[in-house]
C-alpha cells in the first residue's frame, strides 16, 4: 500500500524510522507494506549502515558486511522482497584456516562456535596442543559446572575443557561476529543453543553432541549455511531504499535528529536537515540508531532506558580490502580465507580471499585477486590510530608470514568502522528486556530495534526491525501489520 490515502479516506498513520541502516530501511519496508506512511532519517550522507558496497580497481566489492546467514529467513526474504532473489549467492567455498602455532591450519568441523563435540578432527587439525587436548576430556569427568542465569562464553567453556580450546577456536570465532572477547561476551545473548547446552547437560561435550544431533535431524540438508548477493551485500540496502521510495516512503539523509518530544497525541521530532532546523510530526517512531544515539534520544522521556543504552560498550575495527594483478601472484592458498586466535600476537584478525569466496567477484575481476583483513577488537585498537598507509603494509607483513604473500596490490582501500559492533556483555538478554520495558511505558507508540537489541548479524537485525514495525503498526488504527 502506498502512502497516499487507505480506503476510508483518511490520512494513513505517520511514522517516523530514525536511522537509515538496513534495519531502519526494513522497518521502513514493513511499515509501508502495513499501510503506514513512512519518513526515514539518517544523520549521514547514505543509507546502508554496516552494509556498504565499493568498488577497487573497477571491480565491486563489499567494504563492510559481505555475507548473511541462509538459514535465517529474514534478510534471504527482504532480498527477494526487493527483485534480488536472482542476485542471491553462496560462497564458492567454505573452507576456512586458522592461523597459530606458527601455521595455517584447517578449522576442524564439528564444533559449535569452537566448542567441539568430536575431538578426531580437532586432533587432526594440529590447532591445540597434545596437552590443550588432554584437558578437553576431562569434561567428561569434572562435576557440573553451573551457567546460572547468564554467564561469559569464554569462562564457562574454559572451565569445562581448558583455555586453549577458548584461545585457539572460541576466541577467533566469536570475534569474528563481535569483534569482542570471548571472556567477556554473553554466553545466553550470543550462543543461546550452547548455553541451553550448558543447563541442561552436565558435560558440554555431550551437550554440543546432543545439539549437533538435534541440529541434523531438523535442518534441512544440502543448503548453504550463508549466502550473498552478486555484486555484494552492500547492494542490499540500496535495494530495500529503492523500493521504500518506490512505495512512497521518504528517505532524508543528513538530517540529524536533536530531540523526541511527546506532545498530547504526537510525537514532535525536532531534526537539523543540512543546517536549518526544522519539526516533523509523527503518530508513532522506531527508533533503529546505535546506543549512544538511542540514549541521547531518549534521556528526557524514558531515562531508565536511556541508562540501560548508554552502558551498551561497541568495539572499533579496520577493514584493508585490496586488489593484486593475479600475475603477480606466485600462490594463494585455496579456501576462503582464516582467521587468527588473537593469543598469537599478531596484527591481524582475520583475511578473507574474496576472489575465491565469490563467484562474483572472480568473474567481475579475472585478471585481478581480491582479498581483505580485518583489524581491531575490544580493548585491541592501539593499530586503529595508524594511517591508511601503515594498515596496508601491517596486513601485507603478516599475509607475508601466514601465507607467503610478496606481492604488492595494485590498489588499496581502508575502512573504518568506529564504535561498530555492539559488545553482548553478560547479562544483555535482560538489559535489553529492561529497555524494552521502559519504552513500552512512553505515552505515545515508539520502539527500538537495530544490533544493540537481539543480535548483530544482518538478518537478526531485520528480524528485531520487522518485530518493532508490527508492533508499531498495531497502533495505528488505519494500518495492519503484513499478512492480516
Amino acid at each position: 500500500m502506498s502512502a497516499a490515502h487507505t480506503s476510508t479516506g483518511r490520512a494513513p498513520g505517520h511514522v517516523v524510522v530514525i536511522g537509515g541502516g538496513i534495519s531502519g530501511l526494513a522497518a521502513a519496508h514493513r511499515l509501508l507494506d502495513g499501510g503506514a506512511r513512512v519518513t526515514v532519517l539518517e544523520a549521514s550522507g547514505r543509507i546502508g549502515g554496516k552494509l556498504r558496497a565499493g568498488d577497487i580497481a573497477g571491480v565491486p566489492v563489499d567494504l563492510g558486511a559481505e555475507s548473511m546467514l541462509a538459514r535465517r529467513p529474514e534478510a534471504v526474504g527482504l532480498a527477494r522482497a526487493v527483485g534480488l532473489a536472482d542476485r542471491l549467492q553462496p560462497p564458492a567455498t567454505a573452507t576456512a584456516a586458522l592461523w597459530t602455532r606458527g601455521a595455517l591450519r584447517p578449522m576442524p568441523k564439528g564444533h559449535v562456535m569452537g566448542v567441539p563435540g568430536d575431538l578426531g578432527p580437532l586432533a587432526d587439525s594440529g590447532v591445540l596442543s597434545p596437552a590443550g587436548l588432554a584437558r578437553i576430556a576431562e569434561d567428561e569427568t569434572l562435576a557440573r559446572t553451573e551457567a546460572g542465569e547468564d554467564v561469559a562464553v569464554g569462562e564457562y567453556v574454559a572451565a569445562r575443557l581448558g583455555r586453549e580450546v577458548v584461545d585457539r577456536l572460541v576466541e577467533p570465532l566469536l570475534g569474528g561476529v563481535y569483534a569482542g572477547d570471548a571472556y567477556r561476551i554473553s554466553m545466553r545473548a550470543a550462543v543461546p543453543q550452547l548455553f541451553d547446552a550448558a543447563r541442561t547437560e552436565r558435560s558440554l561435550l555431550q551437550g554440543v553432541r546432543a545439539l549437533q544431533a538435534r541440529t541434523a535431524a531438523t535442518t534441512p540438508p544440502g543448503g548453504p549455511v550463508f549466502t550473498g548477493l552478486d555484486g555484494g551485500i552492500g547492494t542490499l540496502p540500496v535495494a530495500v531504499a529503492d523500493t521504500v521510495r518506490g512505495a512512497g516512503g521518504e528517505i532524508l539523509l543528513r538530517t540529524a535528529v536533536d530531540e523526541l518530544t511527546w506532545c498530547d497525541d504526537h510525537w514532535a521530532v525536532r531534526v537539523t536537515e543540512r543546517g536549518a532546523h526544522r519539526v516533523l510530526t509523527a503518530d508513532a517512531v522506531v527508533l533503529a540508531a546505535p546506543a549512544g544515539a538511542a540514549a541521547r534520544l531518549l534521556h528526557d522521556g524514558a531515562p531508565a532506558a536511556a541508562a540501560e543504552l548508554a552502558g551498551i560498550e561497541y568495539a572499533s575495527m579496520a577493514l584493508v580490502t585490496m586488489a593484486f594483478r593475479r600475475a603477480d601472484l606466485d600462490r594463494v592458498p585455496g579456501g576462503s580465507g582464516f582467521l587468527v586466535p588473537p593469543v598469537d600476537g599478531h596484527r591481524i584478525k582475520a583475511s578473507t580471499f574474496a576472489s575465491h569466496k565469490w563467484g562474483w567477484l572472480a568473474d567481475a575481476g579475472p585478471d585481478l585477486f581480491v582479498l581483505r583483513t580485518s583489524l581491531g577488537r575490544y580493548g585491541d585498537t592501539a593499530d586503529l590510530g595508524r594511517d591508511d598507509a601503515e594498515l596496508v603494509g601491517l596486513s601485507l607483513a603478516d599475509l607475508g608470514a601466514a601465507v607467503g604473500l610478496a606481492a604488492r596490490p595494485v590498489a588499496s582501500t581502508v575502512t573504518r568502522w568506529d564504535g561498530g559492533l555492539p559488545q553482548y556483555t553478560v547479562g544483555h538478554l535482560d538489559r535489553v528486556a529492561r529497555i524494552r520495558t521502559a519504552v513500552a511505558q512512553l505515552p505515545g507508540a515508539l520502539r527500538v530495534c537495530g544490533a544493540v537489541y537481539d543480535g548483530v548479524g544482518i538478518p537478526a537485525c531485520i528480524g528485531s526491525a520487522q518485530r518493532a514495525a508490527d508492533e508499531v503498526l498495531g497502533t495505528l488504527p488505519q494500518a495492519t501489520a503484513p499478512g492480516e
